[in-house]
C-alpha cells in the first residue's frame, strides 16, 4: 500500500515474495566501524525511533517470530545488526533513536557510529525510515532525515501500524509525510504504509526491496 496507490507489477510482487521466503541468516551485531562486514553485496537498512515497530516489521517481512528481537527496554539496543538473504543482500537493523535509557555519553557514541555508517557505507542502496502512523513525522524523524540528506543517502518513509487508524486519519498522516519530504532531496517520493499485525503493505515493500538487487 503506497501513498499514490502505485500498483507494482505482478512479477515484481512475486519476486519479492520469493526473496523473503528464501534462506535468511543473522550475520553479526556490530558496535564500531571496524566490525562492519565487507561491502560486497547490495544492502538496505531499517531505521526508526524506538517503539516504532521495527523488529515486528522485519520479522513480518521474513515471516519469522524471533529473527529481529526488540529490546526489553526501548532505546537500549546499541548494535547495528546484519542479516543476509541468500548471501545476495544484507538487511540491516539500525538502533532505535529518540529514546534511550542509557548514559548520555553512551547514546552519543552509538549515535555517532550510526551516522558514520550512514555516511560511509558504499553498498547501502536505501534506508527505509519507519514512522509510527499514530504519531506522524515528528521532530526526531526530521533530524534523521537531515542526516540522510547530508549523507546523500536515498531513503523512503514507511508508515507502521497503519491498521490502527481510520482511513481519514491515515490520509492526514500521509499528507503530512508527503509535505515533510518535499524539501528533502534524498527522500523517495512514494510513502509506504504497512501493518506487521495485518500484513498490510508487506507485499509492496518486498517488491520495492527486490528491485534494489
Amino acid at each position: 500500500m503506497t501513498s499514490d496507490e502505485y500498483e507494482y507489477p505482478a512479477l515484481q510482487i512475486e519476486d519479492g515474495r520469493k526473496l523473503f521466503a528464501s534462506e535468511v541468516n543473522f550475520v553479526k551485531g556490530v558496535v564500531n566501524m571496524k566490525g562492519l562486514p565487507p561491502a560486497d553485496r547490495p544492502e538496505i537498512a531499517f531505521a526508526g525511533r524506538s517503539n516504532v515497530g521495527k523488529s515486528s516489521l522485519i520479522n513480518a517481512l521474513f515471516n519469522r517470530k524471533q529473527l529481529a528481537r526488540a529490546s526489553a527496554q526501548p532505546g537500549r539496543t546499541q548494535e547495528i545488526n546484519f542479516f543476509t538473504i541468500l548471501e545476495a543482500m544484507y538487511v540491516v537493523d539500525l538502533p532505535g533513536y529518540g529514546y534511550a535509557k542509557a548514559p548520555k555519553a553512551v547514546v552519543e557514541k552509538w549515535t555517532a557510529f550510526t551516522n558514520n555508517y550512514l555516511r560511509g557505507r558504499t553498498n547501502l542502496q536505501r534506508v527505509f525510515l519507519l514512522v509510527d502512523s499514530r504519531r506522524g513525522v515528528g521532530d526526531v524523524d526530521r533530524g534523521i532525515m537531515k542526516t540522510l540528506d547530508r549523507a546523500a543517502m536515498n531513503y523512503q518513509i514507511v508508515l507502521t501500524k497503519a491498521d490502527k487508524l481510520k482511513k481519514s486519519e491515515l490520509d492526514k498522516v500521509i499528507e503530512g509525510a508527503v509535505e515533510a519530504i518535499k524539501k528533502n532531496p534524498a527522500a523517495h517520493p512514494r510513502i509506504m504504509m504497512t501493518s506487521s499485525e495485518k500484513g498490510l503493505g508487506l507485499p509492496e515493500l518486498k517488491a520495492e526491496i527486490v528491485a534494489l538487487l
